[in-house]
This record gives C-alpha cells, sequence and structure tokens, in this order.
C-alpha cells in the first residue's frame, strides 16, 4: 500500500515541472535618417523584437543587403524603388517569428525648368515655360505672380502672361512625396509705353522769332521706333529720336510723336508758337561796373550781345574775350567822366587788351557828334522792330571822343564789327564806391 501511494506522487510531481516554451514577440520600425537628402538614402532600422536569440535580416536593394544583429542600425539604398525589408527572429525553444515590411525609395529632386519670352518685355509679357525636371512619381505646383493664370498644378503649365510693369516671381514647387524643392525665376515686365516729348528752341531763337530752330527731346518711355510730324516745319516729319526742326512762318504749328514698340503705339501731341520776325534783341536789367569794379572782379564792365553775358577781368579769357562787343568805361565812383569804347581799343581805357578783339562803333553823345542822329529815349522805349534804328548813319566819323558825366537817363548808339547797330538806355547810375555801376537796357539788331 505505501509503494502505491509514492508511485502516485512522483507521477504528479513529474507532470507539474514540464517546461513552457518562451515565445518571440513585437515588431521593428524604420525612419528616414534625413528627409531632405536625395539619393543615396539612409533607413534606420529599431528592432523592438523580444524573446529571439537569433535574428536573419535580409535587405533588398540596400547596404547592408543581410545582417544577423538585433539592431542592425542604418541601411543605405542607392537607387530609387519599393523594396522589402525581412526578419526572420528565432530562439532556443524553436520559436520564430518573420516580418516583412516595404520602403519607398524616391529619387532626389533636381528641378529643371527654363523660360522663354515670346517677343519682347513690353506689356503684355507672354511666357512659355519648359519643364525638364528628371524623376518619376513627382507633383509639380506652379505659382505665377501677377501672372495670368496666377497658378497651376501639373508637368507643364500653359503660357503664362504678365501685365503689370515690375517684376514678377515664377516658382515652380516639385515633392517626391517626403520631401519638396522650390526653384524661382524674375520676369521683368518693361513700364508702360508712353509717348511724351520736350523742346527748347536754339539759344539765338529763345524769342521764338521766326526763323526759329527748334531740339526736341525724346521722353517717351518703352518705345523703340518714331514717328513724328512738324506742321509748318522743316522737316514736316522725322523718323529720328530726339530730331531738329526749323519752323520759318509764325503762327502756332501742332507737333505730333507716336510712340512704337512690338506690343502697342501712344500719340502725344503739343503745339510751338512762332512769332513775326522783329530782328531786334531786347536785353533789360544790365549792370556795367566802372573800371574799378570790373578789375576787382565785382561787377564786369564788358559786355557780349551775342551770348549776353557781362564779364569782369577775371572771366576773360581767349575763347570769350573775341565776342566782347561792348566796354564800358566808368573812371570814377562819382560818374564824372563816362564812355562806352571800342574792345580793341580798351587796353587805351585802363583795361587788360582783349585778344581778338572786336571794333565797335559808339555815338556817346548824340549832341556833341554834329552827325545829325536824335534818337530819344521815347523812341527807345517804343522800339518794337529794328526800323528805327535801321536807317541810322552810325559811323567812325560821328563816333568822335564824346564822354558824359552823371546824367541819365540817355541814349548811345552803337554798331558792332558785324553790321548790327543798337542803342544802349542808361537808366540809372549806381554811385556805390568802387562797385558803383549803371544799369542799362539794350536793343540790337539781330545777327
Amino acid at each position: 500500500m505505501k509503494k502505491t501511494l509514492l508511485l502516485l506522487f512522483f507521477i504528479v510531481l513529474t507532470s507539474c515541472y514540464q517546461e513552457t516554451a518562451i515565445a518571440v514577440e513585437g515588431d521593428f520600425t524604420t525612419s528616414y535618417v534625413d528627409q531632405d537628402e536625395s539619393v543615396p538614402v539612409i533607413i534606420k532600422i529599431d528592432c523592438k523584437i523580444t524573446g529571439a536569440d537569433t535574428y536573419e535580416w535580409t535587405f533588398e536593394g540596400g547596404s547592408p543587403s543581410t545582417s544577423n544583429l538585433k539592431n542592425p542600425g542604418e541601411i543605405q539604398y542607392d537607387k530609387q524603388g519599393t523594396y522589402a525589408i525581412k526578419l526572420k527572429a528565432t530562439n532556443v525553444d524553436g520559436e520564430s517569428k518573420e516580418i516583412s515590411k516595404t520602403v519607398v525609395i524616391k529619387e532626389g529632386i533636381n528641378i529643371q525648368f527654363t523660360h522663354e519670352i515670346i517677343k519682347s518685355t513690353y506689356s503684355p509679357v507672354e511666357v512659355v515655360l519648359t519643364n525638364s525636371t528628371p524623376g518619376e512619381g513627382l507633383t509639380f505646383k506652379w505659382e505665377f505672380q501677377d501672372g495670368m493664370p496666377a497658378e497651376f498644378t501639373g508637368k507643364t503649365p500653359p503660357n503664362v502672361v504678365f501685365t503689370t510693369p515690375g517684376d514678377h516671381t515664377i516658382t515652380l514647387t516639385v515633392s517626391n512625396g517626403f520631401e519638396s524643392e522650390k526653384q524661382s525665376k524674375t520676369i521683368k515686365v518693361a513700364p508702360l509705353l508712353v509717348s511724351l516729348f520736350s523742346y527748347e528752341p536754339k539759344f539765338e531763337d529763345d524769342d521764338y522769332e521766326a526763323p526759329v530752330t527748334i531740339y526736341f527731346t525724346n521722353k517717351s518711355t518703352s518705345a523703340t521706333n518714331y514717328k513724328w510730324s512738324f506742321e509748318g516745319g522743316n522737316p514736316a516729319t522725322s523718323t529720328e529720336e530726339n530730331p531738329t526742326v526749323v519752323f520759318t512762318s509764325a503762327g502756332t504749328h501742332e507737333v505730333t510723336l507716336e510712340a512704337l514698340n512690338d506690343k502697342t503705339s501712344q500719340i502725344f501731341k503739343s503745339t510751338i508758337t512762332v512769332l513775326p520776325d522783329t530782328n531786334l534783341r531786347t536785353l533789360t536789367n544790365i549792370k556795367l561796373g566802372i573800371n574799378s569794379a570790373h578789375n576787382n572782379s565785382n561787377i564786369g564792365a564788358m559786355f557780349s550781345t551775342v551770348t549776353r553775358q557781362v564779364y569782369k577781368a577775371n572771366e576773360i579769357n581767349d575763347q570769350n574775350s573775341s565776342l566782347v562787343d561792348i566796354v564800358f568805361q566808368g573812371l570814377n565812383s562819382n560818374f564824372s567822366y563816362n564812355r562806352f569804347v571800342s574792345p580793341d581799343q580798351a587796353n587805351n581805357y585802363g583795361f587788360m587788351a582783349l585778344k581778338n578783339a572786336q571794333s565797335t562803333i559808339f555815338i556817346n553823345s548824340q549832341n556833341l557828334c554834329n552827325c545829325g542822329l536824335n534818337f530819344t529815349e521815347a523812341q527807345f522805349d517804343a522800339m518794337v522792330n529794328d526800323s528805327p534804328i535801321k536807317s541810322l548813319n552810325i559811323s567812325y566819323n560821328a563816333a568822335g571822343a564824346q564822354e558824359f558825366g552823371f546824367t541819365y537817363p540817355r541814349i548811345i548808339l552803337f554798331k558792332t564789327q558785324d553790321g548790327r547797330k543798337g542803342a544802349i538806355k542808361i537808366k540809372d547810375m549806381v554811385k556805390n564806391g568802387t562797385s558803383s555801376y549803371i544799369l542799362c537796357d539794350i536793343k540790337v539788331q539781330k545777327q
């Protein structure tokens, strides 16, 4: 009876100590090491398997291609494609687990697109876009700043039109599913076409008396060609950018400029009023200093009816000395002894000699010249053309050596070397020490 009980106890005890197998459990994950990087692409393996003793990894298309480590780390893929990552994990109890996952390796993005402007950059600007970006499975998004259309999705967009002057950005965004790249180009639209011009007369014609030579300055923008028409002008038409035109008849003349480019044109008009020819130049408020004012470079005593400028001693040079045709001698600040002298005689009256000096005849005192001249202040004021002085006999015989004192207003007649007759009206004599001067109006025939 006792032996039977022992045997039964042994059988029960043995059945209680049977071994339980350890299961293989868990999973592994994959991740891109740098999502902004082009191929080659690095995949990182993070293994979370438990209960395994051995690991058999297979990396299709990867480097390395196999591994027996629990955590094989980083796997490199050099070509795009879809690849399997397989793991067989086992233990000594004969337990195992097989896992298979896929990774998608996409080619790096190398954006390549060009643009071509049809005709020119004058508005409206039409742009043709060519997309040569290599790769499969890419998506494309276009943005056109101020363009028509404003955006487009797809590889090849339609032609884009820009009308607003200035810089406009074309942006292409390319994505391969896990990274995106952008590239931009700038389109410049020229300013809108404007037809515009200004003009000024030749210096000698600034009184706009016929004939008048006019210099035109083209101020048009975004124009490549020009069509001018000049009513009453010579030439009557022109295609030059900045023409010069002569208007020979008095009246109001219309000038038209049509500015063009390869897209459009615009017309601008203006008028020029030409006055009848008086053959008389009127110059007002001319200051001429006494000798000390001139030589001290305070107020000049020399004047040119050609340049219409007063010259002081320090302003006379070899270029302008031959243009001086009026010289005033004021001996002192009391104006007790004054006269106008010929430029070629200036060195005899307290001035430096002038190079290539002109010879001008002056009638300083009409009542002392014994020449029958009696041209009054009233006649000077009323003179609107050269008729009153045209017949005056202004000669060397009449000139003499007259001088005058502190008396004004008074009229001095003169005749230039080139034959132009004129009159000087002294309307004030200002006593100011060594800076004393006379104030004159001058009327002289034109060249």
